[in-house]
């Protein structure tokens, strides 16, 4: 590993305790695109140090989602855990400066101090062995190692987000960098993975703006030039409280089994709490050009699914006939309960213009593409079953005798039939394009009937209104 340099080095650094949750994901974007944009690297790091909650499963969620988001690192993934023995060194490194200082404090004599501070209003330093003697310390009890936390003064980052940031040194504790069984701290350990890896630029949620300082204080005792800072603002609901699973907050593979593509979830994601002008969609050759921390707003960003479908629908639009059915088929084809056919394909191409412009997502445009299947008999729907009761199968039975004569099968030559028709029967077109869609669709969402019709073809018209009107 190399240490900082000119060349801009960024990381994504997530916990595996769970999926790869959408705030994570930003961050993971953010950092990507801010190194890719410069010429420089992107490196992801697993922060497994916490071993009973950190699982494969997790790891494995993770890599997926960023694999789906499209957001490549360089190099290895790297474990935090298997760095312990360094950030042991480190620890050892400031204790022989005496920067740092074996504690040898039970918990309930941290917990008295701990509440002693609060009632007082004051912060917990937890320095209660930091001028004491370790002579003095009780046989048999193995001590923390505590950084030593400067008491006088002021500390001031500069934040390319918040700006100018101070704290008063003495609301700082001194935090533990080794605990009693000598495993390294994320504090410690965060610090000296950026060190080593050269990371020149840390971008994550303002939720680590208070670790901050704690971790600067490492930076300058080990004489280490700090990264720049940028803390963004995390991501709320649309009613404006902190994001939790009914807004939102779910794993990046949920977004993607609700049916949105990746192009349109980077999008989505790069407009929660950055902007460039008025611009709503933002490619992602357009974000590597643009993207800086300047334009990271201070406040909290929105999460709204209305405006996620109106994106996603517009990169739909976008995106090949190949690339959609592709994305459709496994799903289409256990639909349909086999291999869709060269013929089914060639309906689902001809289909497809008209049905992605009323499809946001995925599931949508599969539940409508799945008319075009053969699939008789079509299996209708509660409200299309309604439609086809009475009198109706007979109707459409004279309808389709009508129909088995057109000599042309295109839209405006089937419309015209139709219509013959409601003129002799003295009906009103509704009164007969309704019960023929449903015929025709088994209710599920569709377009232009004529247009369905045409690609339907004749046969397979006549035949779905045959197994409506052979019903006894």
């Amino acid at each position: 590993m190399s240490s900082v340099s000119s060349t801009v080095v960024t990381r994504f650094a997530p916990s595996p305790t769970g999926f790869l949750h959408i705030g994570g994901a930003r961050t993971a974007l953010f950092n990507w695109l801010y190194a890719r944009k410069h010429g420089g690297k992107f490196y992801l790091r697993i922060e497994d140090t916490d071993r009973a909650r950190s699982t494969d499963a997790a790891i494995d969620a993770i890599m997926d989602g960023m694999a789906w988001l499209g957001l490549d690192h360089d190099g290895e993934a790297i474990s935090q855990f298997a760095r312990a023995d360094r950030h042991r060194e480190v620890a050892e490194v400031l204790l022989a400066a005496g920067n740092a200082y074996h504690c040898y404090a039970s918990s309930a004599e941290l917990q008295v101090s701990r509440d002693a501070a609060r009632i007082a209003g004051k912060s917990f330093k937890g320095d209660l062995w930091r001028d004491r003697d370790p002579g003095d310390a009780p046989d048999g009890v193995s001590p923390t190692v505590r950084i030593k936390m400067p008491r006088q003064g002021s500390t001031t980052i500069y934040d390319q987000v918040q700006g100018d940031v101070t704290v008063n040194n003495d609301t700082l504790d001194d935090m533990i960098l080794l605990r009693s069984d000598g495993t390294p701290t994320y504090m410690l350990s965060v610090v000296v993975d950026d060190h080593d890896m050269g990371v020149t630029h840390i971008i994550r949620g303002d939720d680590h703006l208070n670790n901050a300082f704690r971790q600067n204080q490492i930076y300058q005792l080990m004489g280490w030039d700090a990264p720049a800072m940028a803390h963004i603002p995390l991501i709320h609901g649309p009613d404006g409280k902190k994001l939790s699973k009914r807004h939102g907050a779910l794993g990046v593979e949920a977004y993607r089994d609700m049916g949105y593509l990746p192009d349109a979830m980077r999008n989505y994601l790069l407009r929660l709490g950055w902007s460039h002008g008025d611009d709503e969609i933002i490619c992602t050759k357009q974000a590597l050009e643009w993207f800086n921390l300047e334009n990271i707003g201070r406040g909290p960003a929105r999460f709204d699914f209305a405006k996620l479908d109106s994106i996603n629908s517009h990169y739909m639009n976008e995106a090949s006939a190949d690339q959609l059915i592709h994305l459709i088929l496994p799903q289409l084809e256990q639909l349909a309960g086999h291999k869709i056919s060269a013929n089914e394909l060639e309906k689902l191409h001809a289909s497809l213009p008209s049905l992605r412009e009323r499809a946001k997502k995925l599931p949508e445009l599969r539940d409508s593409a799945f008319i075009f299947c053969d699939v008789r008999p079509i299996e209708p729907t509660d409200k299309a079953a309604n439609q086809l009761n009475g009198d109706i199968p007979s109707m459409l039975a004279k309808l389709a005798e009508g129909l088995a004569l057109v000599k042309s099968w295109k839209g405006d030559d089937i419309k015209g039939v139709i219509s013959a028709f409601c003129t002799e029967e003295n009906l009103k077109m509704g009164k007969v394009m309704q019960p023929l869609r449903a015929a025709l669709t088994g209710g599920r969402p569709s377009g232009d009937l004529m247009e369905i019709m045409e690609i339907l073809g004749l046969d397979e018209c006549l035949a779905r209104v045959d197994d409506v009107t052979s019903i006894t």
